[in-house]
C-alpha cells in the first residue's frame, strides 16, 4: 500500500445544508498551515451529466436531485486516481445553461481532499472511496430558505421556479436518497456550516492525519 495515499473526506447532506460553507471554512482556515499541496476541495456538482444534446426546456425538466443526474462512475474513477496520486481533468458545470462547459480543469491530488455534494453517500462505489464521511443534518425548512436566497442571487432563478423544484424533486429525493444515506456517516453535524465546535474537531483530525504517514 502507498503510505502517502491522500485522505479523502466527504461532506454531504441536503441541498443548502451548509456543506459547502463547512468545507470551504475548513479549507480556508488550514490552507496556510498545510500548504497548497496539503488540502483541496472537489465538488460533486462538477459531475452533473453533460446535457448539451438536450434543448433548454428539456434540461430544465431534469431531476437534479436524483443520483441519475450525476456521472458518479466518472467521479468514482477520478477518486481512485486521486488515491494513486494521479491528476484528473474535472468537468466544469454551468448552472445557467444546465450543462457542462467544453473545458475542464486539472485537479492535482493533495494530502487531504474534501469532497462535498448531496448524494455522495447514496452510492456504494463512491462510499468505498471515502476515509471519513461527514453528514450535515440541517432541517429542511432552513435549507429551503437558504436555497431560495442562493438560487436567486447566484443562479438567476425565480422564486417560483425554486419553490416548484423544491416541492416536485428536492424534497421527495431528500427522503428517498439523501436522508437514508445519513446511516453511512461517521460524523453527523447539526446547526449547519457555522458549527464552530464541529469545524474545530475536524480540523484537529486533519492536522493529525497530515502529520502521519497514511496507510489504508
Amino acid at each position: 500500500m502507498n503510505a502517502n495515499k491522500p485522505t479523502i473526506i466527504t461532506i454531504t447532506g441536503p441541498s443548502a445544508s451548509g456543506k459547502t460553507l463547512f468545507a470551504h471554512t475548513i479549507h480556508d482556515e488550514l490552507i496556510d498551515e498545510l500548504g497548497e499541496d496539503g488540502i483541496s476541495i472537489l465538488s460533486e456538482d462538477a459531475y452533473y451529466r453533460d446535457q448539451s444534446h438536450l434543448s433548454m426546456s428539456e434540461r430544465e425538466q431534469t431531476n437534479y436531485d436524483n443520483p441519475s443526474a450525476f456521472e458518479h462512475d466518472l467521479l468514482t474513477e477520478h477518486l481512485k486516481k486521486i488515491t494513486e496520486n494521479k491528476s484528473i481533468d474535472v468537468p466544469i458545470y454551468c448552472y445557467k445553461t444546465h450543462t457542462r462547459l467544453n473545458e475542464t480543469r486539472v485537479f492535482t491530488p493533495t494530502k487531504i481532499v474534501l469532497v462535498e455534494g448531496i448524494l455522495l453517500l447514496s452510492n456504494k462505489a463512491l462510499r468505498d472511496q471515502f476515509d471519513i464521511k461527514v453528514y450535515m443534518d440541517t432541517p429542511l425548512d432552513i435549507c429551503l430558505v437558504r436555497r431560495i436566497k442562493r438560487d436567486l442571487i447566484e443562479r438567476n432563478r425565480s422564486v417560483e421556479s425554486v419553490t416548484n423544484q423544491y416541492l416536485e424533486t428536492v424534497r421527495p429525493m431528500y427522503y428517498q436518497f439523501i436522508e437514508p444515506s445519513k446511516a453511512w456517516a461517521d460524523i453527523v453535524i447539526t446547526r449547519g456550516g457555522k458549527n464552530r465546535m464541529a469545524i474545530e474537531v475536524l480540523k484537529a483530525k486533519i492536522r493529525q492525519l497530515s502529520k502521519l504517514p497514511l496507510q489504508k
